[in-house]
């Protein structure tokens, strides 16, 4: 078990350890990219963003930074940036913000990703990436584009010129491409002012990245590589963020980076960061309608733990928890008729009710319960484990599915629908309450006085300051199950 922030503190060679550790690496990073920022640790305000396994190198640093174990500080005293979250988790399979890259800024729609530690768009160069949403990043339309050189503390090319970064995904889709620094600004909705930060200029993208209708993702795992890091680490925010995500048939939402003032009665829940390098909870029992399913708490300990990943569609557990969780369902609705599911490639566990009950779910589905190590709990409303069939009037389908072999559990979105889920690193916990989040932004965009968008020019992908509309969608209503979780770099 990793040391605490008080021992750590407490313990005088701890403390010689990580002043030199810091230093050491401050020359490096300084004698190798003496004008990059973005390599610099640890910066502090908050933002909102509306939600429309790495090699040993920079991009695969633990939550147990010891420069970040050393700078606790008031998260309320920095500004937030407030984006707007856009489409839909079973529509698109994802949700999406904007953001702006470089000077003129050039705006991208990418994919909200807690699993991720990367942020990426297609470069103007790549021939091997899909047609998305919005044009290509060209680096030569910005003034304030720089490429990342190769140096001792990142991947670099065949050349040893720049950095690279290399990524792939669970549903076996990869992303790989240069490494460039530039300005990223938030939106007009935004408290925090345009921050220069790294982010992947990709090359080739394969598999469902290739295909989606999104230019890329946003990766707000753990990483240096992260933009959540990298703000941290430059001071600009908090180490904390917040995602709400729409509920069943409303999409959209709202999304935080940095901190802010959480609900009285949000509940929280301790999240170990040295558990795993995703956002992990201490999962001990599920409950359907108020009975305990008969499993041994271990089941959802198993190799990454209970991982909560907002790049995850639905919700996935071991084989036992997955049986014993159906079964369960399944006695509660024994008065439903059960239909085949709207892709008859997939063996979905779907009922049919009453048309008149099409809007009021809650009626008929039981609530599902997850409690933890500390004896708190979540309730599960029926939205946060169905989704609507496509293809059946008033006809319903489990949105959670066994995780094939593996023993981890993975709570994707769907579980945190309408739900305003708070990942607060600095103090390792995850906080859960539950509101209607299509209108927490509104609430939101009404609380703050956002500073001007940069200028922008005719460049062919550059926009006004303007707040983004929603975004025209031309996924099929059913998504099949996917995960946005890195396994490999």
């Amino acid at each position: 078990m990793a040391a605490t922030p008080s021992h750590l503190i407490s313990t005088s060679i701890s403390i010689i350890l990580l002043i030199f550790s810091s230093l050491m690496e401050f020359l490096v990073l300084a004698s190798a990219n003496p004008t990059s920022p973005a390599l610099l640790l640890h910066s502090l305000p908050a933002m909102v963003l509306p939600l429309y396994l790495s090699t040993p190198n920079s991009s695969s640093r633990t939550s147990s930074n010891p420069r970040r174990l050393l700078q606790r500080s008031e998260s309320l005293n920095r500004p937030n940036a407030r984006m707007r979250l856009y489409d839909d988790l079973l529509r698109n399979g994802y949700y999406t913000t904007r953001l702006w890259i470089g000077t003129p800024p050039q705006r991208f729609a990418l994919i909200v990703d807690t699993g991720s530690t990367v942020t990426y768009v297609p470069c103007a160069s790549c021939e091997m990436c899909g047609r998305h949403q919005d044009p290509k990043f060209d680096p030569e339309e910005s003034s304030t584009y720089k490429a990342v050189k190769c140096n001792i503390d990142c991947t670099c090319d065949s050349d040893k010129v720049n950095c690279i970064y290399e990524r792939q995904y669970a549903e076996m889709s990869t992303s790989s491409g240069v490494l460039g620094e530039d300005l990223v600004s938030f939106g007009n909705q935004s408290e925090l002012a345009p921050q220069r930060a790294v982010f992947g200029c990709e090359n080739l993208e394969t598999g469902d990245l290739y295909s989606q209708h999104a230019d890329g993702i946003m990766g707000l795992g753990r990483g240096d590589l992260s933009v959540v890091d990298q703000l941290v680490d430059k001071g600009v925010i908090s180490d904390s963020f917040s995602l709400c995500y729409g509920g069943m048939d409303i999409g959209g939402g709202s999304m935080v980076l940095g901190g802010f003032t959480t609900p009285s009665d949000m509940v929280f829940i301790h999240s170990n960061p040295v558990r795993s390098p995703y956002y992990n909870l201490d999962l001990k029992e599920i409950h359907i309608a108020g009975k305990r399913l008969s499993l041994n708490p271990s089941v959802f300990d198993g190799k990454h733990g209970t991982v909560l990943d907002s790049g995850t569609t639905y919700a996935y557990l071991p084989e036992a928890a997955f049986l014993a969780f159906k079964d369960g369902i399944m006695k509660e609705l024994s008065s439903l008729k059960q239909i085949r599911g709207p892709d008859p490639n997939y063996n979905d566990i779907c009922f049919s009710t009453d048309e008149s009950e099409v809007s009021h779910p809650s009626d008929t589905f039981p609530t599902v319960d997850m409690v933890f190590g500390s004896g708190k709990k979540l309730t599960l409303s029926p939205e946060n484990y169905l989704f609507r069939h496509s293809k059946v009037r008033g006809a319903y389908c489990l949105g959670f599915f066994q995780n094939g072999k593996d023993p981890t559990t993975l709570l994707g979105g769907i579980v945190v629908r309408n739900t305003l889920v708070t990942y607060d690193r600095e103090n390792s916990k995850i906080g859960f309450w539950k509101t209607n989040c299509s209108e927490l932004w509104e609430r939101l965009h009404q609380s703050v006085s956002p500073p001007a968008m940069p200028p922008a020019s005719g460049d062919k992908n550059s926009t006004p300051g303007v707040t983004p509309t929603l975004a025209p969608t031309g996924a099929p209503p059913y998504v099949l199950p996917g995960s946005y979780v890195e396994i490999c770099c």
